[in-house]
């Protein structure tokens, strides 16, 4: 390694020294993610199917009981996992003789139908899949993903274990080779077109890396930027990797995937503005509604690159780059802060504070009014050399 790659990567160097430290704590207070066998997922189907016979032989009215996804009073925060669904939850029932419910009951059922036999034959099936199975009944693909959700969470297993694959919208580029579970040989070493995160993070194995660090990048344009200007090779050896921004659950589980495998550091760039810190903390500590797979969907130890409120300031931003907060945006910035994964993070706090009191925000391409080169070029090795995360 040259002199100057050993000073561009002596502060990423130091960091993860340190990050492998908090990895030997945390892993005393992390459970293992247990593997959920395909006879026990079979069992818990029936069970549910059971319970509904049961009710029609006393005459009593089905109903499913599904935990509620959606409520913050139903998750809890720990430092090591993010945000986890807590023991004591409450329930969203959904009955068979209602008219505003029996739909979604007719489309629970026949969802668990399919999946039932799915782990029963071993075979796989997309979302996409198990909507144009009876598109009348479901009526929308959100519908299917959100049941698929809902399943996952009654029975305790994770989507991927149900044998439900989705199509996954993020893409990944760098120093990062490994095998699907097929036997394909993927090689996302930068080319002229990024490789699609796979379909099937679990059954990814052979991972080979050198790389550095991880980069996390909210947008696709600004991925395909850096990809133009090199940046791979530049700053080699390295990964980067965008869900396009909000993740979607294959982008997450392979970030989680990635960290578990090489315990590098994990950067996040996004733009300065309510949107991108949201879309960094799903990264980070997840999400309220897929809180229930917690432990094998969040990265605690992802940081802050950039671009930070208080770069805007510090690199003389033109002001007719900054955009002023909307309502919207100072409404989402105040419930931001009062999450509670933001109390031991003062850094964070701070920035979002400098946003608020400047009511502005802007977008990563904003650094294009110094130099068209200023990001790939200046901005992220200098962030990088000095360790200009938070």
């Amino acid at each position: 390694m040259s002199s100057f790659e050993a000073q561009l990567f002596s502060e990423i160097d130091k960091l993860r020294v340190q990050l492998l430290n908090d990895v030997d704590i945390m892993a005393e207070s992390q459970r293992p993610v247990r593997e959920i066998r395909q006879d026990e997922i079979l069992t818990r189907t029936e069970g549910v199917i059971l319970g509904i016979v049961t009710s029609l032989s006393r005459d009593e009215v089905p109903v499913l009981v599904l935990p509620n996804r959606s409520s913050w009073a139903n998750v809890s925060f720990d430092s090591a996992v993010g945000l986890q669904m807590s023991s004591e939850h409450s329930v969203t029932s959904v009955r068979s003789d209602c008219p505003s419910s029996v739909t979604k009951f007719a489309q629970i059922l026949k969802i668990l139908s399919v999946i039932y036999r799915l782990v029963q034959s071993n075979s796989y099936a997309t979302k996409r899949d198990i909507y144009y199975n009876n598109t009348q009944l479901f009526g929308s693909q959100r519908t299917v993903d959100s049941i698929i959700d809902d399943i996952s969470c009654m029975l305790k297993v994770p989507r991927r274990s149900l044998h439900v694959l989705a199509t996954s919208k993020g893409l990944i580029s760098g120093d990062l080779c490994y095998l699907e579970e097929d036997g394909t040989r993927v090689d996302c070493h930068p080319s002229s077109a990024a490789v699609s995160v796979s379909s099937n993070i679990g059954g990814i194995s052979n991972i080979v890396s050198s790389a550095k660090f991880i980069m996390i990048i909210e947008k696709d344009a600004t991925f395909q930027r850096l990809l133009d200007d090199d940046f791979c090779t530049k700053l080699s050896p390295c990964i980067l990797i965008t869900g396009k921004g909000v993740p979607d659950v294959n982008s997450r589980l392979m970030v989680r995937k990635l960290w578990d495998t090489l315990h590098i550091p994990i950067f996040a760039l996004v733009d300065p503005d309510p949107h991108g810190i949201e879309i960094m903390c799903i990264y980070k500590y997840g999400s309220v509604a897929m809180s229930f797979e917690a432990h094998s969907l969040t990265v605690p130890s992802v940081l802050w690159l950039g671009l930070l409120p208080s770069d805007l300031q510090r690199l003389r931003v033109p002001e007719d780059s900054l955009i002023p907060l909307t309502k919207r945006d100072e409404n989402k910035l105040n419930n931001l802060l009062k999450r509670p994964y933001l109390t031991s993070h003062p850094d964070w706090c701070k920035e979002m504070e400098l946003m608020q009191q400047s009511k502005v925000k802007a977008e990563i391409q904003s650094l294009s009014s110094i130099a068209p080169d200023f990001l790939t070029n200046i901005y992220l090795p200098n962030k990088l050399r000095y360790g200009g995360w938070v």
